[in-house]
């Protein structure tokens, strides 16, 4: 909540503008033509509507005497079992722009009166920082009521460095408790949370309706309802495809070695001719480290429709093998000592085989037992490619293809995007199969090829909702989409339409691809200071605004940078947790936070909710037990007896008591609510 100094700190009213006093021998006609006579000389006379404009500006006048603000409600706190909730977060801001129902736990006075929501996301912004106490541990007393914030500190001349965050403990009265998603022994993300909710029961019924034509389009069909799973050249952009450069400008130039598949040729509609079928394969690729990184050692490709192996060849690679990966590949110094393939053979291969117009003779696959080959002619059509994660290989390959279809995007995380399904558990789970159980031995690429291909398969007799693990989800932005902003619905006559609402995601790292992909504005940036300016940018020209400061959370150790740029899930546990920083560098953090929540509020217009929430604590301890808990788990699949495990490899039960209470602590976050004067 605000405090009190600073939700009634509104402006006094405009006072009505005095009449001028006049020359007491002016007659009463006299006045009232000095009132309404026009100031331009060729307009005459104006009629002034004296009972609409008094009207107006009584609105205007209770406008700026009514404050929106937030108040708890107490039936409902101080009888609550558990912390607020992620989702509860989201559902209020959901419920002040749009025409969600309103939470049984806080009251929003002249909510509709609230143009524009800003909800700050800022993990490692914890109660110790602000001089909050911790949770009561007595039995009689509610964990989760709200917390009074301290006022901050008077300053010292001495020190012209405050203690602290210094917005929050003047602008916030109370802190909310809040706990972040997950089970015992795992906290779940807090963003997959926030930014996905149910389906109405109107949007249910029409999924539902939307997938039963698609299985009877697919019945009648079949097979050509494979081209509705190609990605789009947005969705290779997204997940960082190599794309051909005539599908779409390029803003890089590859390296030398690249190359595309050519134009698929335009075919002329006539009546009565057919359009020839186009052929599909699947591939899987595996890489060994070389000194140049990974390079392509073994590629293998399988016809969609005849299921036989088309080519499969270990390749040789270019520099020595520093490292053969073989628990992933699958591949031995051995059997690559006996490689004669060239990578340049392979792509020159491949290519032909993808390329609209060419002819080809596949080489016998030594890892098939079958070794039956099609005498086909080569496609008049560019062939659809199949895999799993398809962008790894093309770019193992060094190609760049027009069309694809890729399992880990048409299929779903059971946790949602930003995640990607893996193969094996995809397979285990919509095939009930198992694969890739060889363990130390590897993958084997064409149990992979085939594993896809059946994906897919399943994907086309069923439609596009099957594998979808959440598909009773939609996002956030989704759902604002279909709403209509509460403020304007007031203004708006019955069937006329509401305005619709704007949002806008300002985050680090490349949130278009994920959690921002739905919303109207996403703006990837490379730390908080950026953050902050495309923020106050954005804020003037959208309704919903979803803002992430991390760089508080990065001092402390609690994140690091991923491999991958675009991945920018909650938290990332480093391996090796670094020092806990210096009070000096603590305390810089927080005044930058400080001034950055400062300088982002001064940019809200007037009636703006402002929702700050830290999503969770500390997870370093929990990582660091999971780790150890996976790793002994890991040692008993082996058959390794525990005897022969070291003190700090075993597992107990008093170890899983200690990684529950860290999974609990990690959870708990703080929620500061208010109303821009």
């Amino acid at each position: 909540m605000k405090r009190s100094t600073a939700s009634l700190s509104t402006s006094p009213p405009t006072q009505k503008n005095k009449k001028a006093k006049l020359n007491s021998d002016a007659s009463k006609d006299e006045v009232t033509m000095a009132t309404i006579q026009a100031e331009t000389p060729d307009s005459g006379w104006t009629k002034i509507e004296k009972r609409k404009k008094k009207k107006a500006r009584k609105a205007e006048l209770k406008l700026d005497t009514t404050q929106p603000k937030f108040m708890y409600s107490n039936g409902d706190i101080l009888q609550r079992q558990r912390a607020i909730g992620i989702e509860e977060i989201r559902d209020l801001g959901l419920h002040i722009i749009a025409d969600a129902p309103p939470p049984n736990w806080l009251r929003v006075e002249n909510a509709q009166m609230i143009p524009k929501v800003v909800v700050i996301l800022v993990p490692g912004l914890t109660p110790d920082v602000l001089g909050i106490p911790p949770p009561p541990t007595n039995a009689l007393r509610n964990p989760n009521l709200p917390i009074s914030i301290p006022l901050p500190p008077r300053q010292d001349p001495s020190n012209p460095t405050p203690a602290g965050v210094p917005f929050i403990s003047s602008t916030f009265s109370h802190a909310c408790p809040t706990r972040a998603p997950g089970d015992q022994t795992k906290m779940h993300s807090v963003l997959s949370t926030f930014f996905n909710l149910p389906i109405s029961g109107a949007e249910k019924k029409r999924r539902l309706e939307a997938l039963a034509k698609s299985k009877i389009k697919s019945s009648e069909s079949g097979w050509s309802d494979l081209s509705e799973y190609m990605l789009t050249v947005e969705q290779m952009i997204d997940n960082e495809y190599p794309i051909p450069s005539y599908m779409a400008d390029v803003d890089h130039e590859r390296p030398p070695g690249w190359v595309e598949t050519p134009e698929e040729p335009r075919l002329d509609d006539q009546e009565g001719i057919s359009r020839p079928r186009r052929k599909v394969f699947g591939i899987d690729c595996e890489m060994c480290m070389t000194e140049d990184g990974k390079e392509l050692t073994r590629v293998c490709m399988i016809d969609y429709d005849t299921q036989l192996v088309v080519y499969d060849q270990l390749v040789k690679p270019k520099k020595p093998v520093i490292d053969y990966l073989t628990r992933w590949s699958g591949i031995t110094a051995e059997a690559l000592a006996t490689a004669t393939t060239t990578f340049a053979e392979a792509q020159s291969y491949v290519l032909k085989l993808l390329g609209p117009v060419s002819s080809h003779t596949p080489k016998p696959n030594p890892f098939s037992t079958n070794q039956s080959v099609p005498s086909s002619s080569a496609p008049l059509l560019t062939p659809i490619l199949l895999g799993h994660s398809l962008e790894s290989d093309l770019k193992a390959l060094k190609i760049a293809h027009s069309f694809c279809v890729d399992t880990a995007i048409i299929y779903s995380h059971p946790r949602g995007r930003p995640f990607k399904p893996g193969l094996a558990w995809l397979t285990k789970k919509w095939c009930g199969k198992e694969i890739q159980t060889r363990g130390e031995g590897g993958h084997d690429p064409e149990e992979d090829a085939r594993a896809t291909m059946e994906l897919v398969r399943k994907k086309v007799q069923n439609g596009p909702d099957f594998g979808e693990f959440k598909a009773d989800l939609e996002s956030l932005f989704e759902r604002m989409g279909r709403a209509v902003k509460r403020s304007s619905s007031s203004t708006v006559s019955a069937g006329t339409g509401g305005e619709s609402i704007r949002t806008a995601v300002v985050d680090h790292g490349n949130p278009g691809v994920m959690h921002g992909s739905k919303a109207s504005t996403s703006v990837g940036c490379k730390d908080d200071d950026e953050v902050v300016k495309k923020a106050v940018e954005v804020i003037g020209s959208h309704d919903f605004v979803f803002v992430r400061l991390m760089g508080l959370a990065g001092v402390r150790g609690w994140i690091t940078p991923r491999a991958n740029p675009s991945d920018s899930t909650l938290t990332s546990i480093p391996a090796d947790p670094p020092a806990t920083p210096t009070s000096e560098t603590l305390s810089s953090a927080l005044i930058a936070t400080s001034t950055n929540l400062q300088t982002i509020h001064s940019s809200l217009p007037s009636r703006t909710a402002l929702l700050i929430f830290t999503g969770h604590s500390d997870p370093r301890r929990m990582s660091e037990l999971n780790k150890r808990k996976a790793a002994f788990e890991a040692a008993i699949r082996k058959g390794t007896p525990t005897d022969q495990l070291g003190e700090g490899e075993r597992w107990s039960g008093a170890d899983m008591r200690e990684l529950e209470d860290a999974v609990e602590v990690a959870k708990r976050g703080l929620l500061f609510l208010g109303v821009k004067a």
